[in-house]
């Protein structure tokens, strides 16, 4: 009896092909989508998103034309509790990952429920990145052959029982690769945009979100220079992000960035590009992809999706914490941001940034 598969299918080229290459293999594979709820009118902006009506059509037409089963399941209400976190963190003071979110809570948290409940035997994504096995054979997240591309970094918080039944089968590939395989089999999506965009932000206007999901949540502050010295005002700390330049509305006669929020006060502090640069950061959340270390342990470590990862030490702390002291200072350490950490390829682990470390108390 063939093995069986839920795949995650967006509409998009990506998980379009990893529908095939897993048929291919011999699986039985069951499409699903997730009506979110996030609508995009615009078809430019369309062409850009995922999880759209137009993309479950796309899903759909994909699924036909590769003869599998197609479902569409509605998770409205759990993506609900993503926008809401993704309000709440930049009011907060926080720069909110939200596809990180839907990664662990929706595609590898819901979508396989659904698919333990339909006797399958695994759960698979069309994300770049690939299923390794490390020294003692366990199966670990590594990254894409196509490093462009990787999407390793979004995954640090799948569970360690959940990896032998992952399958990634489009890890193995270069983007130029998939494209060619997709026109091949004239799949309907084969020239579609990648999703740049948060799905229910396709105008890319963050704060006008943030602002009409909680309407009246925004207070007034201070905006403040290195010594605390009052150099403008703002209408709310959601409208900033540790390491911006632009959009500050004060003039200086160099560049300025944001080096600090505190919420408690709606203090915005900024400074010069230096004293963005930290020795490392806590991290809370924090999931091991192995067994957790008994201390310290040399990596590399990832704080943003175009960040290069660098060499590092990475420290278990109680009540699922971690430090993480790279070797050399790294700039805009942002809270609410994602720190994933390395063994060469291989995902070690990685959590939510909840604070930056200082050079000078490292």
């Amino acid at each position: 009896m063939a093995r069986r598969v839920v795949l995650a299918m967006s509409g998009g080229v990506d998980s379009s092909v990893a529908a095939h290459l897993l048929k291919r293999e011999g699986f039985e594979v069951i499409g699903l989508f997730m009506r979110t709820g996030a609508h995009v009118d615009q078809p430019e902006r369309r062409a850009k998103t995922c999880c759209s009506a137009s993309d479950a059509i796309d899903a759909q037409a994909v699924a036909d034309r590769l003869d599998i089963p197609f479902f569409a399941l509605d998770f409205e209400s759990d993506f609900g509790r993503i926008m809401d976190d993704f309000a709440d963190e930049y009011l907060a003071g926080r720069t909110p990952n939200p596809c990180v979110l839907c990664n662990v809570w929706l595609k590898f948290g819901k979508l396989w429920a659904y698919g333990k409940q339909v006797g399958a035997d695994f759960v698979a994504t069309g994300h770049h990145a690939r299923i390794l096995p490390d020294d003692e054979g366990n199966p670990r997240i590594g990254r894409a052959v196509d490093a462009g591309k990787d999407q390793s970094y979004v995954l640090f918080g799948l569970r360690r029982e959940l990896l032998p039944h992952v399958l990634l089968p489009v890890g193995g590939y270069s983007k130029a690769e998939i494209r060619a395989l997709a026109r091949e089999l004239a799949l309907p999506v084969h020239d579609k945009q990648d999703s740049q965009e948060i799905c229910f932000i396709p105008d890319d206007d963050y704060l006008r979100f943030v602002r009409q999901r909680r309407p009246g949540a925004s207070e007034p502050g201070r905006i403040v220079d290195e010594e605390g010295r009052e150099v403008g005002r703002h209408e709310g700390i959601e409208a900033f992000t540790i390491g911006q330049r632009r959009g500050l509305g004060i003039a200086f006669g160099e560049p300025r960035y944001v080096v600090g929020i505190e919420p408690s006060t709606q203090t915005v502090t900024v400074g010069r590009r230096e004293a963005l640069e930290k020795a490392g950061l806590e991290a809370s959340r924090f999931n091991w992809q192995v067994e957790t270390p008994g201390g310290p342990i040399r990596c590399l470590a990832q704080i943003r999706a175009r960040h290069r990862a660098v060499p590092a030490v990475v420290e278990p702390r109680e009540g699922g914490r971690a430090i993480v002291r790279f070797e050399e200072p790294q700039p805009a350490v942002t809270p609410g941001q994602i720190v994933t950490v390395y063994q060469g390829d291989l995902v070690l682990g990685g959590g939510w940034i909840e604070r930056p470390i200082e050079p000078d108390v490292a």
